[in-house]
């Protein structure tokens, strides 16, 4: 399906949790660590309808992501639910990596193709830092998880923050050559003051060929990340929110004071 500005949009991020095991400076709140998240999040069978309505519609590229989508139990059961849908041809997700080294061949049988992780720095302490209690050590294995396990190309996420040194960059650069790691740096981005920038080393933040929709884990379709506009499927039904969404995405992002990372599932 076009939208208005002749974009076709193929690609819908899933988040399937608001909840999430790390509370990364740069995007969540640290008071907001450990909460359940709220009610009326999707169940699998829903979020599977949404997925099924969507393909004949044009989605053909899927994205998991939260919060953190692993700490949603029985990820790989939805994953396999998904893998069977007609017209559905690459399914991937967004981790930490922190509980990747255990599911990787379990999500990689279900149908997963390929894992985005999210590494900002290789310095044991100051990963602890930045995420807040998290171990450097679990993301370097849920990586060799995901080499062994086929989830190719695995591609690493590094949030640039004025804080990051141009060491930790170089770091990260020769530690991903060296991994055949696809390696991109994502400069820090600021919802409420519409502030993003191009991914290096990827096609974010390209407003003229953006291809995605949003549909956050309470069952809204975001049309841009930098935009207040959200359309419900429990309000206007499966397709009727999505054609909403994709008929409103605007021709470019601007500001969003409305949500945040972590709950649009960024």
């Amino acid at each position: 399906m076009y939208d208005s500005f002749n974009r076709e949009v193929n690609y819908l991020r899933i988040s399937v949790t608001d909840r999430c095991n790390l509370a990364c400076r740069y995007c969540m709140p640290e008071q907001v660590k450990g909460l359940t998240g709220g009610t009326g999040i999707l169940d699998f069978e829903e979020i599977v309808q949404v997925v099924r309505t969507l393909g004949p519609l044009g989605i053909s590229k899927i994205r998991l992501t939260g919060g953190e989508p692993l700490v949603r139990k029985g990820l790989d059961t939805l994953v396999a639910m998904i893998s069977g849908v007609e017209g559905i041809n690459e399914i991937t997700m967004t981790t930490n990596g922190q509980l990747l080294a255990g599911m990787a061949g379990r999500l990689a049988g279900a149908g997963l193709d390929r894992v985005n992780i999210s590494l900002d720095t290789l310095d044991v302490q100051r990963y602890r830092e930045i995420t807040r209690g998290g171990e450097l050590r679990k993301v370097l294995t849920g990586i060799d998880a995901a080499l062994e396990h086929g989830l190719n190309p695995v591609k690493i996420n590094c949030v640039v923050t004025p804080d990051t040194t141009s060491g930790e960059m170089e770091e990260l650069k020769r530690f991903c050559s060296s991994m055949h790691l696809q390696l991109r740096f994502i400069r820090q981005m600021n919802l409420g003051k519409g502030k993003f920038w191009k991914v290096e080393g990827g096609e974010g933040g390209q407003c003229r060929i953006c291809n995605r929709l949003r549909l956050t884990a309470d069952g809204r379709f975001i049309p841009c990340l930098f935009n207040n506009k959200e359309f419900s499927i429990k309000e206007f039904g499966i397709e009727g929110a999505f054609n909403r969404a994709v008929q409103e995405k605007p021709e470019k992002g601007r500001v969003n004071s409305r949500n945040t990372f972590y709950g649009i599932g960024g």
